[in-house]
């Protein structure tokens, strides 16, 4: 990627304009970026940088993906914005395919990841109530301590984060937490009136924590003899981030539901989908639930590409296989400023040394070395490149990493 040329740029305008106008709900890194092109992105002042986040898993495929890009171009001169009022050519495909994937019947189509989660309370609570016959207004959903699955007043009232929940109720009851990775504990709290248990295969806000090994398939096998639904929060583990389609493949596990967001659009505009089968998710009746955007002609061009691209399996693979080198490369750091890491795929979260300083501290001198990662909770730092970064792309971040852990 040639850089644009620029003239007169000043990013400390940029940043100050920015945080001026809009909403501090934020505390993004000093830099600018304007460009963006496969694994690399260049800053307002022509600084490239090797972008390990992703947008959260958004890019999965990378900054720019040709043929992603082509299908919003050529959908961009015909139609973008039908709302579900009336059909569109695009809908259907795009449903078909990706339920193809999933293995299951239905698609309901959203827009971003909580509207994805939100939709997913809704469908299992009239499920709970048409199909299961719990009395009405007493369903409730288990949650897993630690769970990040969006900010809306909803979904935070059943967050354990304080950052996240004070000052925001009173919150909507209906949930019960237990410990992640606590299959028993998932057993011990359902009841007669439990619709579903909600969690994330891996939690990647939390810092990418992986469960046990057999505990997907626990919960799986205790849902489905419980006759409680398994809501599987695939939003940031799936479509292929972890090197398999979805996280819980990775125990041979199918949920009721999949959650699916952020890659789902291609890294291009938002789109999310809960998916399940008929006698799940065809509960929902016309009028109950919504969105003007939700299923619209030009996400539903991006996302049937993204479900192209990941149905040959390639993508997974080279991730399975990239992810173990980064994890041995990683394992390298422990002890030397690194105090544990944890990688599934291409995901992995790295605990920084409190002796070398913050999460925050790592991520703004990797900024400087021309590295981009995001820290979260205190001490660590997340990496999840597109999918189709470089073994060397990734050894280079590696190296600028030890250097920063060694300053």
């Amino acid at each position: 990627m040639t850089p644009s040329p620029r003239v007169d740029v000043d990013s400390r305008r940029i940043i100050e304009a920015e945080e001026q106008h809009v909403a501090h709900n934020y505390h993004p890194l000093p830099v600018v970026i304007a460009e963006g092109e496969g694994v690399w992105v260049t800053d307002a002042e022509g600084k490239r940088y090797l972008d390990l986040l992703s947008a959260y898993s958004a890019l999965n495929f990378g900054h720019g993906h040709p043929a992603l890009l082509a299908a919003a171009r050529a959908q961009l001169d015909r139609l973008t914005l039908t709302s579900r009022a009336y059909h569109n050519d695009r809908l259907g495909p795009f449903a078909a395919a990706l339920a193809e994937l999933c293995g299951k019947d239905l698609v309901l189509p959203m827009n971003t990841g909580a509207e994805a989660v939100e939709t997913g309370i809704k469908v299992a609570r009239a499920w709970g109530y048409r199909v299961k016959g719990i009395p009405e207004g007493q369903a409730t959903i288990i949650v897993a301590d630690g769970n990040f699955h969006g900010r809306t007043t909803t979904i935070v009232g059943f967050s354990d984060d304080p950052q996240a929940r004070e000052g925001f109720g009173p919150f909507t009851p209906g949930f019960v937490h237990v410990p992640f990775g606590d299959a028993a504990a998932i057993e011990a709290a359902i009841t007669p009136h439990t619709a579903a248990v909600l969690i994330e295969p891996i939690q990647g806000e939390a810092g990418v924590v992986i469960p046990p090994d057999g505990y997907l398939r626990a919960v799986r096998e205790i849902t489905a003899r419980e006759n409680v639904l398994f809501i599987a929060d695939e939003i940031q583990s799936g479509l292929g981030r972890v090197g398999t389609t979805f996280a819980c493949d990775r125990e041979g596990v199918v949920p009721d539901v999949y959650l699916l967001g952020k890659a789902l659009g291609g890294g291009i505009l938002p789109l999310s989908a809960v998916v399940a089968d008929a006698d799940v998710l065809g509960v929902i009746r016309p009028g109950e639930h919504g969105s003007t955007f939700g299923g619209n002609p030009l996400a539903s061009a991006v996302g049937t590409k993204v479900v192209e691209l990941l149905a040959s399996g390639d993508l997974q693979k080279r991730a399975a296989a990239l992810g173990e080198h980064l994890e041995a490369r990683l394992a390298e750091l422990v002890g030397h400023g690194v105090t544990a890491v944890r990688v599934a795929g291409l995901w992995a979260g790295v605990d920084i040394d409190r002796a070398v300083g913050t999460g925050r501290q790592v991520a703004e001198q990797l900024l400087a070395r021309g590295v981009l990662v995001k820290d979260t909770h205190g001490q660590t730092i997340r990496i999840a490149p597109p999918l189709v970064v470089r073994a060397t792309e990734l050894d280079w971040a590696i190296e600028q990493l030890k250097v920063v852990l060694a300053d």
